[in-house]
Parts: structure tokens; sequence; C-alpha cells
């Protein structure tokens, strides 16, 4: 699994990192070190302080959630500052984890962060579709909405998802350098996800 923000503006940072320890998921799972993260990502370094106004809660409690996520490696101390003035920034672009794990703790630990980045996901696009006052009909008509069942095997929904990712490899140097962005580009944010149906029946194929 991987999941992704905007660009942290003022300099380069790793490409992605990967959880494999569940402590360092379940950590990662709470809500508010999701959105801090996020917005890191996309509006970072800040501090505590600042991450307080971004988001609603008070400056200890950003500090605190701050301190967990530096914990397991996801945002790190930025150079200035200091006490709850000290600039945080994101370590990577990208946060991966196992989609699939033989460590028991792993794999519930991992499900329960898909939980939490589903409900991030949904919740704010249940939110922006609240808010369509501002939207033109044009991007209105841009925009995608809808869901498609098709029967797959496991090595063609990977390649789908390669496939997926090579058309948005296209657009991928734009994050990080605006004199690529044509007249008009705005950020879009673009959700995949293909699931198994549970309402598909079988694994196997009837006799």
């Amino acid at each position: 699994m991987r999941e992704n923000s905007a660009e942290q503006p003022g300099g380069e940072k790793a490409h992605s990192i990967k959880l494999t320890d569940p402590r360092a998921l379940r950590a990662y799972a709470h809500p508010l070190r999701l959105t801090l993260v996020g917005l890191l990502r996309r509006h970072g370094p800040f501090t505590a302080t600042r991450a307080a106004e971004l988001t609603g809660e008070s400056v200890a409690s950003c500090s605190y959630h701050l301190r967990i996520l530096a914990k397991y490696g996801l945002v790190e101390e930025a150079p200035g500052g200091r006490g709850r003035e000290k600039p945080w920034r994101a370590t990577a672009r990208y946060t991966e984890w196992p989609g699939y794990s033989d460590d028991p703790s792993v794999a519930q630990a991992a499900d329960e962060l898909n939980v939490a980045v589903a409900e991030r996901y949904f919740g704010r696009f249940a939110q922006v579709l609240e808010s369509r006052a501002g939207v033109s009909k044009e991007w209105r008509e841009a925009e995608l909405f809808g869901d498609a069942l098709v029967y797959l095997t496991p090595a063609e929904l990977a390649s789908l998802g390669e496939r997926i990712d090579a058309l948005l490899g296209a657009y991928a140097d734009r994050e990080g350098d605006p004199a690529l962005r044509p007249p008009g580009a705005r950020p879009v944010s673009f959700m995949k996800i293909a699931y198994l149906d549970p309402d598909g029946g079988s694994d196997e194929e009837e006799e």
C-alpha cells in the first residue's frame, strides 16, 4: 500500500518510507498523525504552533504527535527554532506498508492502517462534495466519480495498477517543479482503489 501527499517545499527528501514494524503501523494510523504528515508534505516545514493553526488542535497535542511521528521516522526536525517553535518536516514524499504479511501482528496492524487511511480519504472527499459552489463547470465535468466491476486474475490486477502508475508518472515532474505546470493546472487528488469484491462469489471457478 502507498499513501501520498504533495511535495514538501524547500528541499529534496527520500522518495518513500516503508513501515513494517506493527508499532509504527499502529502509530501512523492515528487520524491526527496522518493529517500532520500530509500537511507537512504539502505545506511544511512548520512548527507545532502552525500545526495547531492548520488542524484546530492544541499546540501541546500537535507537539506530542509530531514527536511520535519522529520516533518512527516519518518526520524530523528541520533547521532553526527551538522548543515548540522548532520546525518539523516530512522525511519522504510517500509512505508505504505491506499489502500482505505472513506475520499476523504486521498483517493486523496494516489492516488497521488501511482502514484509517480509507476513512481519511473518503471523509475528505465527502467534505469536498459538500462545498462545490466555487467549482467551475469545466472542472466538474472533468472530475472522475464512478466505479466498475471487472473480472481479473491477481496478475492482471497488478498489471493494471502498473499501467495506471505509468500514466500518472507522466505528470510526476510537475509536483516538484511549478515551471512545468501548464496554465490552468491545479492540484488534483487521484485515488487508486481496487479490492476483491466480497459479493463476487468464490475464488474458485465452478465445475
